[in-house]
């Protein structure tokens, strides 16, 4: 019988180390029960590693519980680690976005507030002025009908803009050195309240 990692997923959980277990099931079981292998002193195959775990001898059963709790440990630790990378350039990324002086970078959004406010809103009411004021039946009626789908897509159009104008304020506040973010906030916050 060909075992694989997942089908050591179960009795890993039950010795305790239910992380490991669960990653054993999934798609990175390989690299968890490489270290499960390691710390088991066994071959970084699963035959060997369902070997080790086996044993019905009580010393060696609680043997292979605590390399199995250690393994888990490593692994949360080797998890940590990945994440703490991904933040890291995740950081890096959005700093170097922040300072690029890339046109588009720069002008897209201002681009969108003009183009909204300067075309699609008068657009709007021009069509909207033109049906009323020639009575066309058709063209009110058809407005009426859109008139929801016309206010959702302008709240939602408005709200991309107010998210970026208040986004925009906060880019330069911190760029000038006067936004301390959410901590500098607490600190304003205390410092006023004394």
């Amino acid at each position: 019988m060909d075992l694989d990692w997942k089908d050591l997923a179960a009795k890993v959980i039950g010795l305790g180390a239910p992380a490991l277990g669960q990653a054993l099931g999934g798609p990175l079981g390989g690299a968890a029960g490489k270290i499960l292998a390691e710390a088991l002193g066994a071959d970084a195959q699963p035959a060997a590693v369902n070997d080790a775990l086996s044993k019905t001898d009580p010393v060696a059963s609680a043997v292979a519980a605590s390399a199995a709790r250690q393994a888990e440990a490593q692994w949360l630790a080797a998890l940590a680690d990945v994440a703490r990378v991904q933040v890291t350039q995740v950081a890096e990324t959005m700093r170097a976005e922040a300072a690029s002086s890339d046109p588009l970078q720069r002008w897209w959004r201002p681009l969108y507030a003009l183009e909204l406010t300067l075309f699609e809103c008068p657009g709007f009411a021009v069509a909207l002025f033109h049906a009323v004021w020639t009575g066309e039946p058709q063209v009110v009626n058809g407005l009426v009908n859109l008139s929801a789908l016309i206010m959702a897509y302008m709240a939602a159009r408005f709200g991309v803009l107010g998210v970026y104008v208040s986004g925009r304020s906060r880019e330069r506040r911190a760029a000038a050195g006067q936004d301390g973010g959410v901590i500098g906030g607490l600190v304003k916050a205390l410092v006023r309240k004394k």
